[in-house]
């Protein structure tokens, strides 16, 4: 069954660990069932809402081991994602590009860094404040919406799916039932 949207409560960082740590074992999932698909998932919230605490969470959760640093002013980082398929043993060569806009002043910009490329290679383009290429970037097939609590590290986290492709990652956000 698929599922339009799945929200969580966090209290604490851990939880929005938790909830990343979840949702990277669908998406590895859905990557690993489909290893030449792409994904585009957009990031949305304020400033200091945890969006690159969320995405780097969500990173280290699909296997990558190493810094995930904010790409404030590199615009992009990539993180080669060493996912593995169990039945055959399989290693597959997936990427992630973590983008964060938050500079940009125009649409414009985008077009102009060449960026475009990195949203045909399997895998997955995370970007942090899309509204600044709005009109530039694909179709999102997830939408992630972190909106901050009264408390420093409380928030809601809102997943939405935007594509088929997206509703199979977020039914892996609910528990089975037998």
């Amino acid at each position: 069954m698929a599922i339009d949207s799945f929200s969580q409560h966090c209290r604490q960082e851990a939880d929005t660990a938790a909830l990343a740590q979840r949702f990277s074992e669908g998406l590895s999932q859905y990557l690993i069932n489909n290893p030449s698909s792409h994904l585009n998932i957009a990031l949305e919230g304020e400033l200091g809402a945890g969006k690159t605490t969320f995405a780097r969470y969500l990173i280290q959760g699909m296997g990558y081991v190493g810094r995930v640093k904010s790409p404030t002013y590199t615009l992009c980082e990539p993180y080669p994602l060493p996912l593995e398929a169990r039945a055959t043993d399989t290693k597959i060569g997936l990427t992630a590009h973590h983008f964060d806009l938050y500079r940009m002043h125009s649409p414009l910009e985008w077009q102009e860094a060449g960026f475009a490329e990195y949203f045909d290679v399997p895998g997955f383009c995370l970007i942090e404040w899309p509204e600044k290429a709005e009109g530039s970037l694909p179709q999102f097939d997830i939408q992630i919406e972190l909106k901050p609590g009264h408390q420093e590290e409380e928030r809601d986290i809102i997943l939405t799916s935007c594509s088929t492709s997206g509703a199979q990652v977020l039914a892996n956000l609910m528990p089975t039932s037998s």
